[in-house]
């Protein structure tokens, strides 16, 4: 099991623990020789190499030795993070300005779009009045013509009537009598 774990991690990126200075040993324990120092945060990479507490690597400046098992993290340390987190915070914090003066326009926009909308709900209002007026001034005037058609009508029907019984009285023409002329 702890071989093929090893043949795993092979070549994998590792990094030293935040919190320690040490130093690169050429050989697996403190009886070697320093080659070098890490400091904390590091990356490194695992080689497939492991003696006793120690496991070969090379470092970040590309020097080949070997430190304590326990002193490397598979997780990224504080120094590489930091960076990316800043930048992240940078991004958000300029979104999160972004945001909120759009929502300041937005704000701004429903303000404007209520006052129209009140002024347009007013002429509505009005416009509805007038058309109810021109209505009934329609129906009226509708109303008015058909009186009047009644009322020619009628005075046709009464002159006609008039004309008639006139016309019964008047004296009528006497024939000639045929004898009276011979």
């Amino acid at each position: 099991m702890l071989l093929s774990s090893n043949l795993l991690a092979e070549g994998q990126s590792r990094y030293i623990s935040d919190n320690v200075f040490l130093y690169l040993l050429g050989g697996p324990g403190t009886e070697f020789r320093i080659v070098g120092s890490i400091e904390a945060g590091q990356p490194v990479t695992l080689l497939n190499e492991t003696q006793g507490d120690y496991s070969k690597i090379i470092d970040h400046k590309n020097r080949e030795g070997w430190v304590q098992t326990s002193l490397i993290s598979s997780t990224q340390s504080f120094r590489e993070q930091v960076p990316a987190l800043t930048a992240e915070l940078t991004q958000a914090k300029a979104k999160l300005t972004e945001v909120l003066g759009s929502t300041d326009n937005h704000a701004d926009e429903v303000t404007e779009l209520k006052a129209k909308l009140i002024e347009l709900e007013s002429n509505l209002a009005t416009t509805t009045q007038e058309r109810d007026k021109l209505k009934v001034a329609l129906d009226r005037t509708a109303q008015d013509e058909r009186f009047e058609l009644w009322r020619q009508g009628g005075l046709i029907a009464g002159m006609g009537l008039l004309v008639g019984i006139v016309l019964v009285y008047l004296p009528r023409p006497q024939r000639r009598n045929k004898k009276r002329w011979m």
